[in-house]
């Protein structure tokens, strides 16, 4: 089902831009397009699902907002909650670090620093939604953010000319891709494959695709702590049945070599979750797909989903090239 206005509120989220990238065009060797979600309100595509999720729970005697997150979820709930006039309570874990609570108390969150990974913010998430008129907004493991996130792909059908080769996203809890494989099905493309790119100590999808069952990681050990949940979405599996998906993982510098080159490339700057499936793209791995008879030849265009984040700045870039001996 697509996504449409509840109680006749507009979607909280824009039509974001679909713009060619001629240096990714030319490390694939292909027409590259980007879908620029670091462009949404929020600073992400999460305001697609969650805002959706929000509204809708206005119609059942939401009084107060609460959210676990990395950041980036935490941030779209804030601004559908200050849209909506309502309270929100948003837990963060401790490696999210200071930006992002920043900015969650900008628009107005009370913000708790629980635990050091989501896994356990999440578990203080849920047990102040048991207070009576609060609201558990998951960041990606809730039908309607898959269907909020879907409206990502119908906007995609609008623009294009013609269906991609390939969608590149990353993956952190699986809600992206969930919602992308439910778009897919939407338009009738549910043909076009999907890369979906994680960081190293981070991987869980990547695991669970291996095992064929859900994997829970020991620890989050990569720096792109947006894709910090230890247990994929049972739904990201499901989506791996339905569509074709195929898992990269790359290592954390190369995700942050990534966010720098792509900073030098478009002038943007993104957070190292978001540089997963760039570092896909400027690595050659897609020509190594092909070359494997995983993608077609040729490919035609590929889609990245840009999918943002906050939890970047220029100082911070720095420390993480530190951090991971890159400088």
């Amino acid at each position: 089902m697509a996504a449409q206005p509840v109680g006749g509120q507009k979607p909280f989220h824009v039509v974001s831009p679909v713009l060619e990238s001629l240096p990714l065009s030319k490390a694939v060797g292909t027409k590259v397009f980007m879908k620029l979600e670091n462009v949404q309100p929020s600073g992400s595509f999460k305001i697609r699902g969650i805002g959706h999720q929000c509204q809708d729970a206005t119609r059942n005697s939401c009084r107060h907002f609460v959210c676990s997150s990395g950041g980036n979820a935490g941030l779209a709930a804030a601004y559908a909650a200050r849209e909506l006039g309502l309270p929100i309570t948003v837990v963060v874990p401790s490696s999210s670090g200071p930006t992002p609570v920043r900015k969650l108390q900008d628009l107005g969150a009370t913000v708790e620093v629980y635990g050091k990974v989501w896994d356990d913010a999440n578990r203080r998430a849920q047990e102040l939604a048991k207070t009576e008129g609060w609201v558990n907004i998951h960041p990606f493991d809730h039908p309607l953010v898959w269907e909020g996130h879907s409206s990502l792909v119908r906007e995609l059908k609008d623009s294009l000319q013609a269906k991609p080769g390939v969608i590149v996203v990353a993956v952190g809890g699986g809600g992206l891709l969930a919602g992308v494989v439910a778009g897919l099905h939407q338009v009738g493309w549910q043909d076009v494959p999907i890369v979906a790119a994680e960081t190293q100590g981070a991987h869980s999808f990547h695991e669970a695709l291996k095992a064929g069952r859900l994997v829970t990681l020991p620890d989050i050990t990569s720096v792109a702590t947006c894709l910090g949940a230890k247990t994929v979405a049972a739904r990201a599996l499901e989506c791996a049945r339905e569509c074709q998906v195929i898992s990269q993982v790359v290592e954390d510098t190369e995700a942050v070599r990534a966010v720098e080159q792509f900073l030098d490339d478009e002038r943007m700057l993104v957070e190292s979750a978001c540089g997963a499936p760039l570092a896909v793209l400027y690595s050659g791995r897609l020509q190594r797909l092909q070359r494997e008879g995983r993608l077609r030849t040729p490919l035609g265009s590929v889609v990245v989903v840009v999918c943002g984040g906050n939890n970047i700045h220029a100082a911070q870039l720095r420390a993480l090239k530190s951090q991971l001996g890159m400088e």
